[in-house]
């Protein structure tokens, strides 16, 4: 997903909206593909519905409010307009909707239009019901994921019905869900995301492999690694290397504790992807950034390798390993 801003390109329509530019660079939104969409809320307001059930004990379902019946009733609507389109899977939350739209033939605007005309419908709605003069409903713009690679389709169905269950286990455990800054190990200053308790750990123990290592070697380490998270020690590593990264993946697998350092930083609403969110949830996972947050994908330096290594190396002193 590419979140540049699109400048100044004649394929486009030059009557779109800033907000609307923010695109894949060179993608036609006119031609026949499929998009995960996500709309968000005007200032995080848990507006659509609430949520019940705690994702653990009891299912966690999100009940929609009068407005969240509109929203749901106007996505479904919306091929009546672009009958180009299907609505395929949508999931409603307190402050914010994702939905699969697949473009089944060339529609005759820009996805942007469509968007910006069930956002329209919204807003009638809303107005209506609050009755009286409110801002709109939406953010500005819309977020879109092309779902062109294999099997991105099942696993975007899959986390697009799992929102309820996860928001859930954020509220169960929002402790281990809120990005901490300014933690201080040693001379170094992180952000964190996960159990900041694990830093405290008797036990701390750095994973570092040569990159000349063969795959026999690499097979050893990992099992000798596995033998001490076994007998408790957490284990720490940017994952750098073929062998830390098949060292911290056989760890995380086997459900050991790991503390990860990471090249990029955290976003005020970071929350950790796939497994890692319920890793987070169990408590045996902690993310550690001592560099600010970027959007753009940046292929790691070899000072920043050193440095990152530096501060696991640091981290495992203070525990007196």
């Amino acid at each position: 997903m590419d979140w540049d801003r699109y400048k100044s390109k004649k394929q486009w329509a030059g009557d779109l909206k800033p907000s609307m530019k923010r695109r894949r660079v060179g993608h036609d939104y006119q031609s026949r593909c499929i998009y995960m969409i996500t709309l968000v809320v005007n200032e995080r307001r848990s507006l659509l519905g609430s949520l019940t059930g705690n994702g653990e004990t009891t299912p966690a379902i999100v009940e929609p409010s009068p407005l969240g019946q509109a929203v749901i009733q106007s996505l479904i609507n919306l091929p009546k307009f672009y009958p180009q389109i299907a609505i395929w899977t949508f999931q409603l939350m307190p402050d914010h909707l994702h939905f699969i739209v697949f473009v089944k033939e060339r529609i005759p605007v820009h996805l942007g239009k469509v968007i910006n005309g069930f956002k329209v419908g919204c807003n009638r709605a809303y107005k209506e019901l609050v009755k009286g003069d409110t801002p709109g409903l939406w953010e500005d713009g819309y977020n879109d994921l092309i779902l062109d690679r294999d099997g991105q389709l099942q696993r975007m169905k899959a986390y697009i019905h799992d929102n309820p269950r996860r928001l859930a286990i954020k509220r169960n455990h929002a402790d281990l869900f809120q990005v901490q800054r300014n933690i201080k190990v040693g001379k170094y200053t992180f952000a964190a995301l996960g159990n900041v308790f694990l830093l405290d750990a008797p036990c701390l123990l750095q994973v570092q492999c040569s990159r000349k290592l063969t795959p026999l070697q690499i097979n050893a380490t990992v099992q000798r690694f596995l033998s001490l998270a076994q007998n408790g020690a957490v284990l720490i590593s940017p994952s750098i290397s073929p062998g830390e990264k098949a060292v911290m993946k056989a760890a995380f697998e086997h459900g050991f504790p790991v503390v990860v350092l990471q090249e990029n930083g955290f976003a005020p609403l970071a929350k950790p992807g796939g497994r890692r969110f319920d890793a987070c949830a169990q408590g045996r996972l902690l993310m550690l950034a001592p560099w600010e947050h970027h959007n753009d994908r940046r292929v790691i330096k070899r000072n920043q390798c050193l440095d990152l290594n530096e501060m696991a190396r640091v981290i495992c002193l203070k525990s007196g390993q």
